[in-house]
């Protein structure tokens, strides 16, 4: 039995002669819904309308029409799932070759064997025929519920869904839809309420059905205009299901926003072979917490359901819309009209997804953008015709966007690119495209060539201030365009000037000039231009360049004059403004070239990019100075290694903020100032808290990073500090690690800062390295990174201290061009 033959109502006899096609579980489900439907109708007519006395005759007769109603409800409810019934039936009956009374037989007792329901068996009966989207939106919540958690008394996801696409089935038009998928589906998960919304082709929603709203609330959003941003536009545009937890977090205007303001939304487009039909709202009366992935598939199944039904039931008389035209009446149509027009209709593969557009017809006046014949594109598919229109915001985008929302798309000056040998032939035209039932029309205006060459010659003229003219000389015509009158400063109404008549209109200095142009034209009968001064009649003096070139006859006399006039009034004060800067540049280049000249002659005095190594007892020091890749860029970084009169050693190793002569002199005074301060015999920290202070003190106010350290040769410790400075780093056993990564805040930053002490006990063999940021700092990576990459080098066999120094700086991944410092220290 096929399910359009199943009967969407059954008279009370029928019932009563085939007790055992509905079971108790069913029975009591549906009562459940149609006591739930019988309290939203009730809680619906209180809103509208005060409840009459209870004890009144019309409170009587209030009671009696809400009891009928439930009836008719329950009544619905059961004839949805006998429906399913008899379709399991229909099934059992092919499979098995029996008869109805024998299915219907094998049904009972396959359900009482397997202790299922009726329905449910009913379910997956047709589940495992039907192998649909349906079937696997069943097998998937059956997968991630267990069964010992199936409640028998609630319907599952199975019969809801099978029990809902036999009410769509059966329904007459999209109002009984709603209401079925209302009392078999959307209720059992806790939603009061459900819209169909249909897509019109002018961008507007009508109101296809509804179930649980107010017949009131109902008739206030039959038609949604274009332009509204409900929810049901919201999914449509996004082509994805939209959920709202709760309308007072969205100001979306909703239906049923004033019975249910703290409800929850869920929309979900209705579509089927590419296509969106419309959109199925769901709504709940409470916030609605996030649903399983199960749920949500439920949910999706059901609106594939409603686009399917969509497709050939008709819509509920309050949102009719006119029957679509034909393809043969939009081929009469497109015959009509002026410019090339193409029919499409959607091509689908197998499964019912769309894979391309099908070009049915193109009409007598269309153009090809590659020059073919109208045959050889009638009947292609629009991809195999133009492969190139699926490119990103290409054209077969457009059209698969009203195929699918029905909302035309009109656009000027559009790329169209037909492939020839190819070879992509670009043509720009003027395209409309728009959905009329299942065929779209496709209108594109390929503008003309010459028409745009004109056009653009035009704008061109306008942007450059540019004025063309033409004087025959046989019969004395002169010929401006627009442009040249108005840079000429004279009406369009009075006489053009001659060529030979321009020199009363120039600068008096400038009469020269015209005549070597006036002279060259016409005695030597060659183009020429010159530069002069326009007096207009308003009094305003213009600097113009004037373009003449002579045309000769079969005789070779000159028979016409053309040329062109150009305002570059803006130009020359641009190049007298130009030459002047170009003078206070060149002063304050020089003037730069001489600072940066004695900040580099004071830094390489004080501090020579190599300097030999420091042999002491017990260990050897060697120091690197690399200058900026540029001498605009003249640092402040810093280095030093001492003997104290202590017997210590200090290192350290600094770098001041900026560039320039006042990064230099900055640098100078630091230094200077730490071999002072290090004669006291203060440790580290209290020596770099005193450099703070005179940092912080100059009236540069500069910041600067610095690391300090103090070696014992006789201990081995190194005690050290640092102020915002990369940490040292140790080679030992020919592995590379940094020191701990202490506190100390940058210097000048504050006045009063303590910085912290640590130390490190040294052995034989091993190096220490400290060095400024201009060794390992990049661009394109975290300094982390940059430090792993420096780690990374050092690692290695031992070698001479020197060439270990040469070859970290060689292999410096460094791209900053800033200068760069670097000690080593080995121990011995």
């Amino acid at each position: 039995m096929s399910t359009a033959d199943s009967p969407r109502r059954t008279a009370p006899q029928e019932r009563a002669a085939d007790p055992g096609v509905l079971p108790a579980s069913a029975s009591a489900s549906a009562s459940a819904s149609a006591s739930a439907s019988a309290s939203a109708s009730g809680e619906e007519t209180a809103t509208a309308d005060k409840a009459p006395p209870v004890g009144s005759p019309l409170g009587r007769l209030a009671a009696t029409v809400e009891r009928l109603r439930g009836e008719v409800q329950a009544a619905h409810a059961a004839a949805d799932g006998r429906a399913l019934v008899e379709m399991a039936k229909g099934i059992l009956i092919e499979r098995l070759g029996c008869g109805p009374a024998q299915a219907a037989r094998q049904l009972a007792a396959l359900a009482d064997r397997a202790g299922l329901g009726l329905l449910e068996l009913a379910a997956d009966i047709v589940n495992e025929a039907a192998r649909d989207h349906v079937s696997q939106v069943a097998a998937e919540f059956l997968q991630r519920t267990a069964p010992s958690s199936t409640d028998r008394e609630t319907p599952t996801a199975a019969v809801r869904l099978r029990t809902a696409e036999s009410g769509i089935l059966a329904a007459g038009d999209t109002q009984a839809m709603a209401h079925a998928l209302l009392d078999n589906a959307a209720r059992p998960l806790g939603a009061c309420a459900v819209a169909i919304w249909t897509a019109q082709g002018d961008g507007s929603f009508a109101l296809g059905g509804s179930a649980g709203f107010t017949p009131q609330e109902a008739a206030r959003w039959h038609h949604v205009p274009p332009g509204v941003a409900t929810l049901a536009r919201r999914a449509l545009d996004e082509r994805r299901l939209i959920t709202i937890r709760s309308l007072t977090d969205a100001a979306t205007p909703s239906l049923g926003r004033a019975e249910w303001p703290e409800g929850g939304r869920m929309a979900v487009p209705a579509g089927t072979g590419g296509r969106l039909h419309g959109v199925l709202e769901i709504c709940w009366p409470g916030p609605l917490s996030p649903q399983p992935p199960q749920i949500i598939r439920q949910i999706e199944a059901l609106a594939q359901l409603c686009a399917h039904s969509l497709e050939t039931r008709p819509v509920h008389a309050t949102s009719a819309a006119v029957a679509p035209p034909a393809v043969t009446e939009l081929i009469e149509l497109a015959e009509g009209l002026s410019d090339p027009v193409l029919i499409l209709t959607p091509h689908l593969d197998s499964r019912g997804h769309l894979t391309d557009f099908r070009i049915r017809h193109v009409n007598s006046r269309f153009t090809d953008p590659a020059g073919r014949p109208p045959g050889q594109v009638r009947g292609a598919l629009l991809l195999e015709a133009y492969p190139l229109a699926a490119e990103e915001h290409g054209l077969y985008g457009r059209i698969e966007r009203v195929h699918a929302t029905g909302e035309p798309f009109r656009a000027r000056n559009m790329n169209l690119t037909a492939l020839v040998d190819q070879v992509a032939l670009m043509a720009v035209a003027d395209v409309s495209i728009s959905r009329h039932g299942g065929a779209l029309v496709l209108i594109w205006r390929i503008e003309d060539e010459s028409a745009r060459l004109a056009s653009l010659l035009q704008h061109a003229q306008r942007l450059g201030r540019i004025g063309a003219f033409e004087e025959n000389l046989t019969t004395g015509e002169i010929i401006w365009n627009s442009q040249l009158f108005e840079l000429h400063g004279r009406k369009p109404t009075s006489a053009p000037l001659p060529l030979r008549g321009l020199a009363a209109h120039a600068h008096p200095d400038d009469a020269a000039v015209i005549d070597r142009l006036l002279h060259t034209v016409f005695q030597y009968r060659r183009p020429s231009s010159v530069t002069f001064r326009l007096r207009r009649p308003d009094g305003i003096t213009r600097h113009i360049r004037v373009i003449a070139e002579p045309v000769l006859d079969a005789e070779q006399r000159i028979s016409t004059v053309r040329g062109a006039y150009q305002d570059i009034s803006s130009q020359h004060w641009t190049e007298v403004a130009l030459h002047a800067t170009r003078d206070r540049l060149a002063h304050s280049e020089a003037e730069s070239e001489e600072r940066n000249r004695l900040a580099l002659q004071l830094q390489h005095a004080i501090m020579p990019p190599r300097r030999g190594p420091l042999d002491l007892t017990g260990l050897s020091v060697a120091v690197r100075y690399r200058p900026a890749a540029t001498d605009a860029l003249v640092g402040g970084d810093w280095y030093d290694s001492v003997v104290l009169p202590s017997g210590q050693i200090l290192l350290c190793v600094g770098d001041i903020a900026g560039h320039g002569i006042g990064a230099a002199t900055s640098m100078v005074v630091l230094r200077n100032a730490l071999r002072g301060l290090a004669v006291t015999g203060a440790g580290p920290g209290q020596l770099l808290t005193w450099l703070n202070l005179v940092a912080h003190h100059l009236d540069q106010q500069i910041t600067a990073t610095a690391v300090c350290g103090l070696y014992d040769r006789r201990t081995r410790v190194l005690r050290w500090a640092r102020a915002g400075h990369l940490p040292p780093v140790l080679i030992r056993n020919q592995k590379a690690r940094s020191f701990p990564l202490g506190r100390g805040l940058l210097l000048g930053a504050v006045a009063d800062v303590s910085y912290s002490e640590q130390q490190m006990q040294l052995e034989a063999g091993d190096t220490l390295l400290m060095y400024s940021d201009g060794l390992v700092e990049r661009r394109d990576l975290a300094l982390d990174d940059a430090l792993t990459q420096l780690l990374t080098s050092a690692t290695g066999p031992d070698q001479p201290l020197e060439q270990r120094l040469d070859d970290l700086l060689d292999r410096s991944r460094s791209d900053t061009d800033d200068d760069t410092c670097l000690i080593g220290v080995h121990i011995a």
